[in-house]
């Protein structure tokens, strides 16, 4: 089994980088103008027409998957380092790592949180001040005061 992963896994690596590049586009393209150059030659036949057809058709089939296996590795590389960004920093709240694996309702509930955070924000001094889920509501206080404080 852990061959087969391996050869896919390396299979599907080399396509999306073969596929994704210009030479693919060129060559899609320039089949493309054949195709269409050929048209008075074949009368625009029901043939013709069903060649092009069954080609794409068959290609956007399998490129689907390969471009859902490549951005599931995408997506995945980008939590792991959203997640190193968030365990380095002491004042992140540790609860967002893992943040994907909540249901939409948990989702929803922890976005209208930073949407009153946010609006909290908006009456800071400082627009450039970022809080934890754990720390917000505290950390907005201790700004307000130091900022009458020192009178920013």
């Amino acid at each position: 089994m852990s061959t087969n992963k391996n050869f896919f896994e390396n299979f599907a690596n080399a396509a999306t980088t073969f596929t994704g590049s210009y030479y693919v586009f060129l060559g899609a393209l320039a089949i493309v103008i054949i195709w269409a150059a050929t048209s008075p030659v074949f009368q625009y036949s029901e043939t013709w027409q069903l060649i092009i057809n069954i080609g794409t058709t068959i290609i956007t089939f399998l490129m689907v998957f390969l471009i859902q296996k490549a951005q599931n590795k995408d997506s995945k590389a980008i939590q792991i380092k959203l997640n190193e960004l968030i365990a380095a920093n002491k004042t992140t709240s540790n609860r967002i790592v893992n943040i994907e694996n909540l249901t939409e309702e948990e989702l929803d509930r922890i976005h209208k949180y930073y949407e009153k955070l946010s609006d909290e924000a908006e009456e800071d001094a400082d627009l450039h001040a970022s809080h934890s889920i754990d720390a917000a509501t505290k950390n907005q206080e201790e700004k307000s005061e130091y900022f009458r404080k020192e009178q920013y």
